[in-house]
């Protein structure tokens, strides 16, 4: 008789235990030994200063770094800023500049593909923030073809080089003799080195975890990333994910000038220093249409779950605002493709400058209020449902 067992599942790869045993040791200690000494000696004002500096700065490293510099050259930075990003990324303790853009880089072009996303949302919450990291996943293995570009810069390569060592003495060291400076050693280590590095750890993993499974699909539903105020002021800006997904070499995740995104001030801050320039951004029309594109997507899917009845009065509405945003992305590429061939004279010549800026604003104009007619049907056909 032939077997209907289920097949045997395939064995989880083998358990990295130095990383295991680090992540078991530093959390165990932030929540044991941090309050244990608060209780027994109490901390001082400078070590909870420590905390939150580092906190700040460890993020900013990250996001500001090895993520949008790095990960992604949505910008050009000078060499301070750089040296910056390289020794309070290092006091991160999340690998090398060259590693972790590796494997962001992969992830980005394998989005929620399991066998090949080192962090997969789709395996699930607990894998997509700590467990892709604590076993030897195929997934996780650094391709250094894909960062070729930074093994050339001086700096990245000299982190990657010393990179242990600047571990020790940023998350030892400094932290140790600025303790011993003002008095309190013990005190100091244990906020601006042990619960500083395990809040900003998992404040980081929740862009990998959390970011695809809190918020909102704004601008594709292509894979798991969402857009949410709470992840973005949790993490520096990065929890406007789906943005980030959709247009990935933006400097910013909050387009919107009041979107929590610290990344983002934190880079326009050093271009007024003049550490930071060449910052890109993709044309708001193109923010627009993307937006656009998913208005259209939820309203016929909601119109779709309502009665024939109910919603056959919104169809031909929608359907000819569709119709408007086909005619409107049409003329703004058409236009997009003249002002490239025609570039030299139109930048000779300051009234043919003016007139094409003014189209562009006048498309610009179509679709947001179109957006806003979308939205008004979107209330109106869940009040009327």
């Amino acid at each position: 008789m032939k077997s209907t067992a289920p097949p045997a599942k395939a064995p989880k790869p083998r358990l990295l235990w130095p990383v295991a045993g680090f992540f078991l040791i530093s959390n165990l200690a932030a929540l044991t030994l941090v309050p244990w000494y608060e209780i027994t000696f109490g901390y001082g004002a400078f070590a909870w200063w420590s905390f939150f500096v580092f906190l700040m700065l460890n993020g900013l490293s990250i996001t500001g770094g090895y993520h949008r510099l790095w990960s992604h050259r949505s910008y050009q930075a000078r060499w301070p800023l750089k040296l910056f990003y390289i020794l309070f990324g290092a006091q991160a303790l999340q690998n090398s500049v060259l590693i972790w853009a590796a494997r962001h880089r992969a992830h980005h072009r394998y989005v929620d593909d399991n066998g090949r996303d080192p962090y997969s949302a789709k395996l699930g919450l607990w894998f997509s923030h700590m467990g892709w990291m604590i076993r030897d996943w195929p997934s996780g293995e650094v391709d250094y073809a894909k960062v070729k570009d930074l093994s050339a810069e001086p700096l990245v390569a000299w982190q990657h080089r010393h990179y242990w060592a600047l571990t020790w003495a940023m998350n030892l060291g400094l932290p140790l003799a600025l303790g011993f400076a003002v008095g309190d050693p013990w005190g100091v280590l244990l906020l601006g080195g042990v619960l500083r590095l395990v809040v900003n750890h998992h404040l980081t993993f929740f862009i990998n975890s959390l970011a695809h499974f809190v918020g909102h699909q704004t601008y594709s539903d292509d894979n798991t990333a969402r857009d949410s105020h709470l992840m973005a002021f949790l993490t520096w800006g990065e929890g406007y994910h789906n943005f980030h997904h959709a247009f990935m070499g933006d400097y910013r995740n909050g387009v919107r000038w009041w979107h929590l995104d610290m990344g983002k001030w934190f880079i326009l801050f050093n271009t007024l220093l003049g550490q930071a320039h060449s910052l890109r951004r993709v044309p708001a029309f193109k923010i627009r249409r993307a937006r656009i594109h998913m208005l259209f997507k939820q309203a016929r899917e909601r119109l779709a779950a309502q009665g024939e009845e109910q919603s056959q009065r919104w169809q031909d509405v929608l359907e000819q605002e569709y119709r408007h945003f086909i005619e409107t992305v049409q003329h703004w590429q058409k236009l997009q493709a003249g002002k490239l061939h025609d570039s030299s004279q139109v930048l000779r010549d300051r009234w043919q400058r003016t007139a094409l800026a003014s189209r562009f604003r006048e498309l610009d104009y179509r679709l947001k209020m179109q957006q806003q007619r979308l939205q008004f049907l979107l209330r109106r056909s869940l009040q009327s449902a």
